[in-house]
């Protein structure tokens, strides 16, 4: 059993509604930041799911060292500030090194740990010891099991209020898996949130970028819903094919709506 705790409105935990995180990859513009937070946050409204934005300042783990990485810390973070301010809900983005832990945390609600950093000790601390919540996602490389000592260590450096976002295990070369066991194993440790587009990336999969089938999002996110999941964390965009990040696995906007309803459908038949 996890307790539940509220991170800018937005209950998280057993017994809480199912949530959704969303929105896209790395930031572009502002403006199209906003209008892809706007549809997400009316069809959330629609479905009654509480929301929270995505996306990040800067993308530091690129295929490519040509590839665009974002904005960057400062402009991203004034950027994450006018979304969280004209849109009204709480915002999260990731952080790459030490120092961007306590700037982010003035600005968002939830300071989210890339799955290949997990591990690091230093970022686990900073990120706990901002003031933020902390979203760790679990590294592709370990055990569902295993997620419990990155766990422990935010705990253990003062913050409670810990999630874990499943995306999926290495299964071979440029190949994701995701194992729905995960779900009930980690929500002994903290509440779980399901990443339905990065599960089904595809690494290094076209070469010098990140492959995926967005096809199978809706497979893998209702099965994760039905296997528990408390959440559901899903990169979209008004033209996926024009984001210079993720876009193979990233999901379509007007693809949204009928893919939350069944969701909420979904928990709804396991709460009857």
């Amino acid at each position: 059993m996890t307790s539940p705790f509220e991170v800018g409105g937005v209950s998280i935990g057993d017994g809480s509604p199912l949530f959704l995180i969303a929105g896209p990859c790395v930031l572009q513009t502002p403006e199209m930041a906003l209008e892809i937070g706007s549809k997400a946050l009316e069809v959330a409204n629609r479905l009654g799911v509480p929301y929270i934005f995505k996306a990040s300042f800067d993308k530091a783990n690129r295929s490519s060292i040509h590839s665009l990485r974002g904005p960057g810390l400062e402009t991203g973070l004034d950027w994450l500030g006018r979304i969280k301010r004209e849109l009204g809900v709480p915002v999260t983005t990731d952080i790459h090194e030490v120092a961007q832990a306590a700037p982010a945390a003035e600005v968002v609600d939830i300071v989210q740990i890339p799955a290949f950093l997990c591990r690091q000790t230093d970022l686990l601390v900073a990120a706990a010891q901002s003031g933020a919540a902390v979203n760790v996602k679990k590294g592709q490389f370990l055990a569902p099991w295993d997620i419990r000592h990155a766990v422990g260590k935010v705990r253990e450096a003062g913050c409670d209020r810990v999630v874990i976002t499943e995306r999926g295990a290495s299964f071979g070369y440029n190949t994701l898996v995701s194992d729905m066991r995960a779900i009930p194993v980690m929500s002994e440790f903290a509440p779980v949130i399901f990443d339905g587009t990065h599960s089904v990336q595809q690494p290094g999969g076209l070469g010098d970028r990140t492959g995926g089938q967005r096809e199978m999002i809706p497979t893998l996110a209702r099965a994760a819903v039905a296997a528990g999941a408390h959440g559901v964390f899903l990169e979209v965009h008004t033209d996926p094919a024009s984001s210079p990040s993720d876009g193979p696995n990233m999901l379509p906007m007007d693809d949204l709506e009928p893919l939350l309803a069944s969701l909420v459908r979904i928990r709804a038949a396991l709460e009857g």
